[in-house]
């Protein structure tokens, strides 16, 4: 069946995730009201990427930019490419911070590269989307909230991704905590073991059990529900103020993690009043996104194009 293509350009507002939440590695993810608004439209011919917040000017404005390789893709899942394309993305979520940048992007290829198929809804679905999205990304646990919103439990079977999404409990209110410097994945998972004592990995088990239900139900077991032995002790070495700042978090109380692979750190319950996380940390006081991805006809709009907009709380 030939591929049809849309004549309007089409628009989508992605959020900013945090994956793993400590016990919950590779497995649970937080969409968060932080947003990169990307929109695309086919064209006669060539690719045009313009990049306007966080990544310009190091970001590629061809074919070689996150969101047109995921578009790229989908296209091909959908039976053929365009003659051209021009995207302009509007990007707030920080690059390589462990607040998922990549798996927004790739959301955002997906869903932009549907849309501009006449029946690409119908093509690829919202479950196809996911395991598309997950396939690009390596792994589900940050595209899952970015594509779904809320608090995602997501896994993997023979035939691809899955997940599902939960709605947060009032009480869970997200600070980042996001440094200058940043991070990369393929660094922070080189740190890890090969293996792990069996009595860790039956510690998060429950923990991360227990975080669902802290999650959904009962904020008040944040703290004991995101103790992690799996990642964030064998990545502390590569990451030391990212570590130290998570310690004196949660020695105050404050249910702390590593946002990812870091360096962010993520309070899931706000920090304490006046607390001090030292020179080098921007702190943004965020929601949890409940809607996800959102797709819309039109380019985008001037609100969209602020860089500094788009619901982060400082």
């Amino acid at each position: 069946m030939p591929t049809t293509f849309v004549s309007d350009p089409v628009r989508v507002r992605v959020p900013a995730t945090s994956a793993n939440l400590g016990p919950g590695f590779d497995a649970l993810g937080l969409a968060l009201t932080l947003h990169d608004d990307v929109a695309a439209e086919v064209t006669a011919g060539g690719v045009t990427v313009a990049v306007t917040g966080q990544g310009a000017g190091e970001l590629p404005a061809d074919d070689r930019h996150l969101v047109v390789r995921a578009m790229r893709a989908t296209f091909d899942a959908l039976g053929g490419q365009p003659p051209g394309l021009a995207v302009e993305c509007v990007n707030r979520i920080p690059q390589a911070r462990g607040l998922g940048s990549s798996s927004a992007a790739i959301v955002a290829g997906v869903l932009l590269a549907r849309a501009l198929v006449a029946d690409g809804a119908a093509r690829l679905d919202d479950a196809a989307a996911l395991r598309l999205a997950a396939e690009i990304e390596g792994h589900p646990d940050n595209v899952a909230p970015c594509l779904l919103g809320g608090f995602t439990l997501a896994w993997t079977e023979p035939s691809g991704a899955r997940a599902v999404s939960l709605p947060v409990a009032p009480g869970v209110r997200p600070t980042v905590f996001v440094p200058e410097e940043r991070g990369l994945t393929a660094a922070a998972r080189a740190a890890l073991p090969a293996t792990v004592p069996h009595g860790d990995a039956a510690l998060n088990a429950g923990r991360a059990a227990l975080l669902v239900h802290a999650m959904t139900a009962d904020p008040a077991l944040l703290l004991p529900a995101t103790v992690d032995r799996l990642h964030q002790d064998y990545r502390a070495d590569g990451m030391p103020g990212t570590a130290a700042l998570v310690r004196g978090l949660r020695a105050t109380g404050v249910a702390a993690v590593v946002s990812g692979a870091g360096p962010t750190v993520l309070a899931l319950d706000g920090p304490p009043e006046g607390f001090d996380p030292g020179t080098g940390w921007q702190v943004w006081r965020l929601e949890p996104d409940g809607r996800g991805a959102r797709v819309a006809r039109g380019r985008l709009g001037h609100a969209e194009r602020d860089p500094v907009a788009a619901g982060r709380k400082s």
